[in-house]
């Protein structure tokens, strides 16, 4: 009876019926587990249900183990330790670890270590995170009060400052701290996964011993004050607190998470209101996690369509043909993609959650739209962004035309080596979905199924992506009725065969779709599934003559040399493709022995480009995007076209260090300090400004004994008096007056440096000081270059 009022009150709340229904064939639906009202097309299987059998993601996974393998847990402990009051056992980790962030780098790991443990079946995993499980409660009860953490001072702050109503709250601090619910939601979601996939039950008591000290904090602000706070960056708490009231029921936790609901990006979201241009990416990705899984858990129909909306704007209005999204951090504006690429496009963080959103998308109403895209963005980013042969991690996966892949030092521990830990560690769990009557094939990726409750196994054999298809063989002890169905890529422009057992199925569906073929199944049946692959160009949406080429699920890259190549790094521009010609068949060669590989047949100027998977370029410069230009196209524009990619690949290649202004995560890398300063936009871009009696500087790096000069990027023509001194180490440099420089536009001025500032190299600090009665700007950006 009261899984059934459950269900009655989740249907008048949140329109469950409506939202449920799926236009296959078959409608069957699953419970998820007790504490879910809402009923699910389809749902994962357990990881360890799923065996991954040779290809590119049991190798990425067997990269990860060693990653992780590596690692020391007495190192990541060390933290909460100290602030515990207790003794380090081991030095403690840096990078970020170093910062007032201090602690998210042990949840992603503990997260890390449970999936990989029902990945691989290896103990070593289990051993390491009760492990660690045992060393938080013993910093928990030192603590005496439930509280956890690893960054200096957070428990005096929240307990004396924020509990209190005392807030100031930014982007990416919150009374001086870094993101302290950001890294609480970490190691609360290490801690759940360690109960829910390890059985440690004193994870769970750990995890909830601090939310009911995290309540105390937050139970008596007001909604105003609440508001604030959450103006900076909580990751996916609401998620977690969500989570812990699915696992315990307390209605408690569902409430906080409610608490932590940011109505000013939430609520318009929800109303199919797109605000996301100028926010900071994944501060808003989590977010939304949160709303689908509290969804799953009440029913609520605004949290459904935030969650539903979200997705498709992400995925439709601002994501590139990879399937990733953002450029420096941040959303643009919806469709305006063409002049956002660089070297800091694409976080991973950001796709690592968008392909959390995906799971939960999917299981409401198995849409083979959701399983398209979770195909393009693990295939072209996710893989793509780990090294193919010592598992180092991307953060930015740079889309810049004519870039190259930045690995990260693993221990050099960022939020993008966090998720890279998670990310090739649970490449079992999205394969395969079902239920009580379904199996749904969603990636076609080499493994072994074992569907324990229908007797069935299942082994996926295939090459795919190299392989144009893939073959489907059953065993089981005694025939089993069900439905398979089969993702039909939207891609897949020239069809797809299914023979079972040799014998050709009908096909009625189109792309983008599930075949379902619903028979009594025995042991030995096959199912040969062909989807030929097929090049086609995707253009930017802003631009129809900035292209990829695609064929068939994979991102192909222009491959313009290796990275130390002293030819490659004297390119000065990135080829065009000279045609009118949009089927790129007419014009690209398969090249024999190179899988997947392909070279323009005399349309590349000055040169042809050889065009392989994006997800195996390592150690290249390479270019996703191309500019298609006519005879007549290219006769009038070429001087200006290569004048300016000249420009920007010489400032590219002398660059030592670089700064964007306006934008938080590189003014905290580069120690940004202010007073009466502030940020805004012009054309998309942010810059920033320093009123009459205030001022900002920023450390930048520097070569030792290389003559260098600082440039900075201005956008002249804003009305005032803008008359500032720009200082070097307290020497002043230069004074600069933007009254009337370059009305309209954004414009680079080179200052030379004075030798004795930099022939030791290190840091300098740049300072820019209005002069009375003056402002100081506005600056979108500074470089340290070679002069």
């Amino acid at each position: 009876m009261k899984l059934l009022s459950l269900l009655i009150v989740a249907m008048i709340v949140g329109g469950i019926t409506g939202n449920c229904q799926s236009p296959n064939k078959n409608n069957s639906t699953i419970k998820g587990t007790e504490s879910e009202v809402v009923p699910f097309r389809a749902i994962t299987f357990n990881l360890e249900d799923v065996k991954l059998l040779d290809g590119p993601f049991k190798h990425a996974t067997e990269l990860d183990e060693k990653v992780l393998l590596d690692y020391e847990p007495d190192r990541f402990l060390a933290r909460f330790r100290i602030e515990s009051g207790l003794e380090p056992k081991a030095e403690q980790y840096h990078g970020w670890e170093d910062k007032t962030i201090a602690g998210h780098s042990l949840g992603h790991y503990l997260t890390s270590l449970c999936l990989m443990y029902k990945t691989t079946g290896d103990k070593v995993f289990k051993e390491r995170a009760d492990y660690i499980v045992k060393e938080l409660g013993v910093c928990q009860k030192a603590n005496e009060n439930g509280y956890l953490g690893a960054f200096e001072n957070g428990e005096k702050i929240l307990e004396g400052e924020i509990a209190k109503g005392d807030i100031r709250s930014y982007g990416f601090t919150l009374n001086d701290l870094w993101v302290p619910y950001y890294t609480q939601h970490k190691v609360l979601d290490g801690l759940i996964h360690a109960y829910k996939l390890c059985g440690n039950k004193e994870a769970l008591d750990i995890a909830v011993k601090f939310t009911d000290w995290l309540y105390l904090v937050v139970k008596d602000l007001n909604d105003e004050q609440i508001q604030r706070m959450l103006n900076c960056e909580y990751g996916g708490i609401n998620d977690v607190l969500a989570e812990l009231y699915g696992i315990t029921g307390n209605q408690k936790y569902l409430d906080m998470s409610w608490i932590f609901h940011d109505k000013a990006v939430v609520v318009p979201i929800s109303e199919h209101k797109d605000i996301l241009a100028g926010k900071h990416a994944n501060t808003q990705i989590p977010k939304f996690v949160g709303t689908a899984r509290r969804y799953e858990l009440t029913g609520n129909k605004k949290d459904y369509e935030a969650s539903e909306f979200f997705w498709d704007r992400v995925v439709h209005h601002h994501s590139y043909v990879t399937g990733g999204n953002c450029n420096h951090e941040y959303f643009g504006q919806p469709d305006s993609l063409r002049d956002r690429l660089s070297d800091g496009t694409t976080e991973t963080c950001n796709v690592y959650n968008m392909l959390k959103l995906s799971k939960h998308l999917f299981q409401w109403e198995a849409k083979a739209e959701v399983a398209d895209f979770y195909e393009r963005a693990l295939f072209n980013h996710i893989l793509s962004s780990q090294h193919p042969e010592n598992g180092r991690v991307i953060y930015n996966l740079s889309l810049e035309m004519g870039g190259y892949k930045v690995y990260q030092d693993p221990q050099w521990f960022t939020c993008c080596v966090g998720t890279g830990m998670e990310n090739h560690a649970k490449y079992g769990k999205n394969i395969y979905y079902h239920n009580e009557e379904e199996l749904f094939v969603s990636q076609f990726i080499a493994s072994e199924l074992n569907w324990e409750e229908k007797g069935i196994k299942l082994t996926q054999q295939t090459k795919y992506p190299e392989e144009q298809g893939t073959t489907l063989v059953l065993d089981c002890d005694k025939p089993v009725n069900f439905t398979l169905n089969v993702r039909y890529p939207g891609w897949a422009e020239s069809g797809i065969q299914i023979l079972v057992n040799g014998k050709a199925i009908k096909i009625d569906e189109k792309p983008q779709s599930f075949i379902a073929i619903n028979r009594k199944w025995k042991a030995g049946d096959e199912v040969k599934i062909s989807i030929p692959f097929k090049l086609r160009l995707e253009s930017m949406p802003d631009d129809e003559n900035r292209v990829a080429v695609m064929y068939g699920p994979l991102v192909l890259a222009g491959d313009l040399g290796p990275e130390n190549d002293p030819k490659a790094s004297d390119l000065l521009y990135v080829p065009v493709l000279m045609t009118s010609e949009r089927n790129p068949e007419k014009w690209l060669t398969k090249v024999e022995g190179k899988p997947n590989t392909f070279k323009s047949n005399g349309i590349g100027r000055p040169k042809d480009v050889l065009f392989r998977p994006f997800y195996n370029v390592h150690e290249r410069i390479y270019s996703v995007y191309f500019d298609l230009f006519t005879q007549d196209q290219w006769s009038q524009q070429k001087a200006e076209y290569m004048a300016k990619q000249e420009q920007l690949k010489k400032l590219q290649r002398m660059t030592i260090d670089y700064c964007k202004l306006g934008e938080m995560q590189p003014e905290r890398d580069h120690n940004f300090k202010e007073d009466k300063s502030w940020v805004e936009e012009l054309k998309h871009v942010k810059y920033r400004e320093a009123d009459r009696g205030g001022w900002f500087s920023f450390e930048m790096g520097t070569y030792a004994g290389q003559p260098m000069s600082l440039v900075l990027e201005y956008y002249g023509g804003l009305p005032g008096s803008r008359t500032f001194d720009i200082y070097v180490n307290d020497h002043k440099l230069a004074t600069e007056n933007l009254s009337n420089a370059n009305t309209g536009e954004f414009f680079n001025k080179e200052y030379d440096l004075p030798d004795e500032l930099t022939i030791s190299g290190g840091q300098i600090t740049v300072k820019l000081v209005p002069k009375d009665g003056h402002r100081a700007g506005p600056v979108s950006s500074a470089r340290i270059i070679k002069r």
